[in-house]
């Protein structure tokens, strides 16, 4: 009875789908603030960057909270009136952002405790351009962007040139290499094995874009995907296998622009590709699904986050459900490129009226659920939970049981790290009988 009641438990934990734990919402100085990226960080809290007011007039806008949501600091940069916020990561002694001052590549390094800067770094590399993304490797900062935007006052696509350039740990500048070549703008990199992966638009933005490249810069492959239209890619992950998560949103074979995923291997090779739009069943010619970020799961599949609705004279609603009202957009992805369940959230769920909630970012928490970035006229937080299974054992949180975990285990029992998900065999304590559990974990 008592193993029936367990497996009972667990097969109600694998097939729950995400519900709301909490949402924060903050605003800049403007009307509007539009968050781009979201982070877990490693003291649990979340921190959000994007902008405050709109280009020309807008002011780089960074948000960091506790692991509740609830506000810790907040930053607003700018030097004139061009200023974007489009990343962040964490390093040990702080958050480095990427984005533009003044129409340049900027590179900022924010205290991790006050939000004060440590240094910023401007770059002319041409035109108006700014950095997308940036990644730590062994030899310094990567950095990668766009120069030369045509469409300068386009905060996501901006007709401009590939851009990457490697910098020291303090951002001075290494050397830089035009990519335009290869890739029109660069959204996103990854450092994994020695080599780096960059994602982003082709030329005119038809295609998702490739490139693998070693530290000295040579290209080992570069691969296009995509159908007959147009195919704008946005988030790019990579699981601990190698596999490589690419989404964003598609016109090839659809009514509208629905949301496009794939997953491909190590080498470029795809292995799966679905595109996957109108969640509430609205007419599909005049809705968007538009989808900016992706997280891989443990399970060898993927989280795609997008937004959902219209912006057109049309509208048509479902009681209080409207098609104007965004609604931020989750599909979950199987290994084989199934979709597991998608959900829609939106301010109704919380609130009697609505208003717009777009799905911009997502990043996993180590409970098995999800921090989102909402697009609502500010900086929304939305947490999630069920969004993945926690798997038993996996202290560092990177969907795999080894060495690495036991290390972590040993130093959280020596009091050098805090115990989120150490007591291995719940008995209330974190000691050695959890190390030797999780070894046999290891060899099982």
């Amino acid at each position: 009875m008592k193993k029936m009641f367990i497996i009972l438990c667990i097969n109600l934990h694998l097939f729950a789908t995400p519900s709301i734990e909490w949402f924060q919402g903050y605003n800049g100085s403007a009307e509007e603030s539009h968050g781009h990226y979201i982070l877990t960080c490693q003291d649990g809290g979340f921190l959000q960057i994007g902008e405050t007011n709109f280009l020309p007039n807008s002011k780089i806008y960074v948000v960091k909270t506790d692991s509740d949501g609830d506000f810790l600091w907040s930053r607003e940069i700018n030097i004139g009136g061009h200023n974007l916020g489009n990343s962040a990561i964490e390093l040990d002694d702080g958050y480095l952002i990427s984005g533009a001052l003044n129409r340049n590549s900027a590179l900022i390094k924010l205290n991790k405790e006050t939000g004060e800067t440590i240094f910023s770094e401007t770059f002319n590399n041409g035109g108006t351009d700014a950095f997308e993304h940036a990644a730590i490797t062994p030899n310094g900062i990567v950095a990668v962007g766009y120069v030369y935007a045509q469409d300068s006052n386009n905060t996501f696509y901006t007709e401009g040139q590939g851009f990457l350039m490697f910098l020291d740990n303090d951002a001075n500048e290494i050397n830089s290499i035009n990519l335009n070549t290869y890739i029109s703008q660069a959204y996103r990199v990854q450092y994994l094995n020695q080599e780096l992966i960059i994602s982003g638009l082709s030329e005119e933005a038809f295609d998702f874009k490739v490139i693998k490249m070693s530290l000295d810069g040579d290209i080992l492959w570069h691969q296009s995907y995509g159908g007959n239209d147009y195919d704008h890619c946005f988030g790019m992950d990579i699981n601990t296998n190698g596999d490589i998560f690419l989404t964003g949103h598609t016109l090839s074979g659809t009514a509208n622009w629905d949301t496009y995923t794939m997953k491909l291997d190590n080498n470029g090779n795809l292995l799966w590709q679905q595109k996957v739009g109108n969640p509430r069943g609205f007419n599909p010619q005049f809705i968007h699904d538009e989808a900016w970020g992706i997280k891989a799961t443990n399970d060898g599949g993927c989280v795609t986050i997008a937004g959902t609705g219209d912006e057109y004279n049309y509208s048509e609603c479902n009681g209080n459900d409207c098609s104007d009202t965004w609604n931020a957009y989750l599909i979950k992805f199987n290994n084989d490129g199934l979709v597991e369940w998608d959900e829609t959230y939106s301010s109704l769920d919380l609130f009697n009226y609505a208003y717009d909630w777009a799905g911009e970012d997502i990043d996993l928490t180590s409970d098995g659920g999800a921090i989102i970035a909402v697009d609502n006229g500010e900086f929304g937080f939305l947490k999630l939970s069920n969004v993945q299974n926690s798997i038993l054992g996996d202290i560092n949180s990177d969907s795999s049981i080894n060495i690495l975990d036991v290390v972590l285990l040993v130093n959280i029992i020596l009091g050098i790290d805090q115990g989120i998900g150490a007591d291995i065999n719940q008995d209330g304590d974190i000691n050695i009988i959890d190390v030797v559990q999780l070894i046999n974990i290891i060899l099982e």
